[in-house]
Parts: structure tokens; C-alpha cells; sequence
């Protein structure tokens, strides 16, 4: 007889984790599936996020900033340092322990929470059946009234640039170096590349970066990646648009990268190349066809506003879904949905999901952007400010970018916030907290911001939307 239980999830990343939990917070029954193993050989938790992507990338990114500040920016504070050198085995080794620490911690929390951890492959059959396939072939057949897929993403591979091992690498091997390369080849100029970039960058590699779109970052507001790719260009990245790669081939521990831009057919040699040219949901062999669950024209599991699938009782969430492939966003389906199961109200609100390029200076924003307002004919009107005149960004020698306000023109709500600079991860949360609770530009004008604080250049922005910034003499105040 199959084993049952109230939900199986399939995959143990941010999305599926979290529904786990959440769905035994409300007094549920549940299996979480899970067939990662990391490179120590081991089962471990927590997806692409915790074991090759968000947490990974920020440790060394982390650790190459500071490096590159005691290098560099240390002076102007009247530090004095000499002979200062980067040991990229430490780094790594600090890289792998906080991943050990992450996704030990979400084993420790199904444990506590009495969710079954399966190890293995998941696979959805006909009537919320799951076969689970163990790491030693071993399989069985387990019964669930609910289902939830959440296997995440992989990363898209390119025909013309085989991964080769150690030289020809995705974003895991790319955090994977024990040296630093001379010279090193990106091709994909999106969120990836350019965090992966920016840490051997900073630690002295010829960083090349190859997009074939001649639109930086096409997804951010205009003026917001104009203002990064200039900054990241002056840090010595070489970030050239509207170059498609054709063929590598890889001899003598270098790599030949042919590739074709307005100057016709070029030739680039690199030590190491990094391919970040984005993911695709990973669905192989995740449900049968005669499961019920469907797939869009995309490839995406297709699901409704509340990530029901087709079949009552199955649910999809994160990167296999329509949406953008986001940790936090996965996480919020999956609470969601356990939720739902368990017979409760819950919704996630799609317009206030923030997006961060943990570069430095970072990006982040949440909401419409200028260009998608203005194409949808609305009337609009914009506020800006720069960290540059900004107190507390001066004493941290932190001046670089700004943020801009996006309001409706006749509500004054609040449609986008977008900054590029410091802490913008952690600044952009006070404007998705405002646009939840749908808040005016003048709702934000009237609150009393912290002196001296670098969340100030989102007052002043506010403030600016109706030229009324105190700490800017380019208008006038409006009456």
C-alpha cells in the first residue's frame, strides 16, 4: 500500500522548502522530494539559491568588494595598507561554509517541523500519484491529496559553447575558480553575468562581456543601466553589446571565442568563460502526460492566478512558472499555496515583487518602469535624486547613482521605484512596502526620514516627483 500524505512536494529550494513548512504549520501531513546532491557527494537542501546562486554569488561578491576596497577606496578614509593579496582557496572555502550552514539550516527546519526530507527524484502521476525514485534506484509509489511542483530551473546551455570542465563553465563552476584567470570571457550581460564578472573582476581578471541584444539590462529603466553600465565600465569591465557568439573551441587551456558584432566577425582569447545567457524551467521528466499538468507555449508549467495547475489538488510555483525566476517570488507561492491547501485566503501581490543586480553600485527595483508607462499611454510624472547629495553617502565615500520615483500623474500613487547605488536591496524595501499599502508621492513626502541616512535620497525622489526636494536647486517648488 502507497505511503500518504496531505502534500508531497517535489524540489527543496526557496519555493518548495518554504510551502513544506508552511503547510505543516497548518497541521498537515507532508513529504518534500528533493534530488540535489552538492559537490561533496552529499543530499543537500535549498536549491540553485542556496547551494550554486543567490547565497554563493553574494559571499564571494561580498569578499571581492572588501578586497577591493582595502585596494583601492581605503585611502580617502586615511587607512594605510600595503601588500594587501586576495587567498582565493580562503575565499572559496568561506563561500562553502556558508552554503553548508544555509542548507544544513533548511534540514534542521523540515526536522523541527516534522516534514519527511525524501531523497531523490519526484515524479507526478495520474490521480496526485508521485513516484519517488531514491539516489539508490530504489523506487516507490506514494499517494498525496495535494501535489506541489517546484523543481526550479537550470541553466540554459548554448549549442555553439559546450560546457568543458574547469575551462568553459556555468554560473556553478564560475564560483568554483581556485585561481584568479588573466583573462575572462562572459557571454550573457543579465544578472549573472555581471555579478560573476564583477568578482573576478575585482580581483584582477580581463573581464570581457559578450550580449548579443544591443539594450543593456533591457528589463531596468533606461536611465538606471545607462548610470550602471557606465559605472561598471570604469571599474574595467569590458561590456560589449550587440556581440553574438558563433563558436568556441577550447586548446591548450585557452578558449576561442568567434563571435560577430557591427565590426563583422571577431575573435576573443580567453583563459576561462563563463556562460550566463539566463535559465529555463526544469521540468524533464518532473510529470507524465497523463498526469493532467500542462505546459504554456514557453515551456513554463502552466497554473492560474494562484498556481493551480489544471489538475485539482496540483500546484506549480517559481522558476517553473510564468514570472520572473526570483527566490523571494517562489517563496511567497509556495507560502501561498500551502495556505490555500490548508483552506485559507492568500494571494501574492505580482506588481510589488522587487528585483535586485547585486553588482556595486546595486540595482534594484519594483514596480513599472518609465519606458512600460509610457508605452501604455498613462500620464506620469518623475522624481529623481542623486546619493551624491546625500550626507551619510558622502561619509561612506558612497556617491555613485540615484533614485527615481515613478507616480501616476492624476492619483499621485506611487508605479515604480528604481535605484541604482548603495544598499539598494535594502533601501528599495521601504518603496515595495509603500506600494503595497498603495501610498501616494505625497504619502511619502509627508514621513520623517532618518538624518543622516542614505533612505533620505528616496524621501528627496519623492519629494522631487512634484518639485518640491529640499536638498536640490534645480527646481522650483510648484504651487
Amino acid at each position: 500500500m502507497a505511503k500518504s500524505f496531505d502534500v508531497v512536494v517535489i524540489g527543496g529550494g526557496p519555493g518548495g522548502y518554504a510551502a513544506a513548512i508552511k503547510a505543516a504549520h497548518l497541521g498537515m501531513n507532508v513529504a518534500c522530494i528533493d534530488m540535489y546532491i552538492n559537490k561533496e557527494g552529499k543530499p543537500a537542501l535549498g536549491g540553485t539559491c542556496a547551494n550554486v546562486g543567490c547565497i554563493p554569488s553574494k559571499a564571494l561578491l561580498d569578499s571581492t568588494w572588501k578586497f577591493h576596497e582595502a585596494q583601492q577606496d581605503f585611502a580617502v578614509h586615511g587607512i594605510e595598507t600595503t601588500g594587501v593579496s586576495m587567498n582565493v582557496g580562503a575565499m572559496i572555502k568561506r563561500k562553502d561554509d556558508i552554503v553548508r550552514k544555509q542548507t544544513d539550516g533548511v534540514a534542521m527546519l523540515l526536522k523541527a517541523n516534522g516534514v519527511t526530507w525524501l531523497q531523490g527524484r519526484g515524479k507526478l502521476l495520474a490521480g496526485k500519484q508521485v513516484e519517488f525514485t531514491a539516489h539508490d534506484g530504489s523506487t516507490e509509489t506514494l499517494q498525496a491529496a495535494n501535489v506541489i511542483l517546484a523543481s526550479g530551473s537550470a541553466p540554459i546551455k548554448l549549442p555553439m559553447a559546450p560546457l568543458v570542465d574547469g575551462v568553459v563553465v556555468d554560473n556553478a563552476g564560475a564560483l568554483e575558480f581556485q585561481a584568479v584567470p588573466k583573462r575572462l570571457g562572459v557571454i550573457g550581460a543579465g544578472i549573472i553575468g555581471l555579478e560573476l564578472g564583477s568578482v573576478w573582476n575585482r580581483l584582477g581578471s580581463q573581464v570581457v562581456v559578450l550580449e548579443a541584444m544591443d539594450t543593456f539590462l533591457p528589463m531596468v529603466d533606461r536611465q538606471v543601466g545607462k548610470e550602471l553600465l557606465k559605472s561598471l565600465q570604469k571599474q574595467g569591465l569590458d561590456i560589449r553589446l550587440a556581440a553574438r557568439v558563433t563558436g568556441t573551441s577550447v586548446a591548450n587551456n585557452e578558449v576561442t571565442i568567434e563571435f560577430t558584432d557591427a565590426n563583422g566577425e571577431q575573435k576573443l582569447v580567453v583563459d576561462k568563460l563563463i556562460v550566463a545567457v539566463g535559465r529555463r524551467p526544469f521540468t524533464a521528466d518532473l510529470f507524465t502526460t497523463d498526469s493532467g499538468v500542462n505546459l504554456d507555449e514557453r515551456g513554463f508549467i502552466f497554473v492560474k492566478d494562484n498556481c493551480a495547475t489544471d489538475v485539482p489538488g496540483v500546484y506549480a510555483i517559481g522558476d517553473i512558472v510564468r514570472g520572473p525566476a526570483l527566490a523571494h517570488k517562489a517563496t511567497e507561492e509556495g507560502v501561498m499555496v500551502a495556505e490555500i491547501i490548508g483552506g485559507h485566503h492568500a494571494a501574492v501581490n505580482y506588481d510589488c515583487i522587487p528585483s535586485v543586480v547585486y553588482t556595486h553600485p546595486e540595482v534594484a527595483w519594483v514596480g513599472k518602469t518609465e519606458e512600460q508607462v509610457k508605452a501604455a499611454g498613462e500620464e506620469y510624472k518623475v522624481g529623481t535624486f542623486a546619493f551624491a547629495a546625500n550626507g551619510r553617502a558622502a561619509a561612506a565615500n558612497e556617491t555613485t547613482g540615484f533614485v527615481k520615483v515613478v507616480a501616476d500623474e492624476k492619483t499621485d500613487r506611487v508605479l515604480g521605484v528604481h535605484i541604482v547605488g548603495p544598499q539598494a536591496s535594502e533601501i528599495i524595501m521601504q518603496a515595495v512596502i509603500a506600494m503595497e499599502f498603495g501610498a501616494s508621492a505625497e504619502d511619502l513626502q509627508m514621513m520623517v526620514f532618518a538624518h543622516p541616512g542614505l533612505s533620505e535620497v528616496f524621501h528627496e525622489a519623492c519629494l522631487d516627483v512634484d518639485g518640491k526636494a529640499i536638498h536640490s536647486a534645480k527646481r522650483k517648488r510648484k504651487k
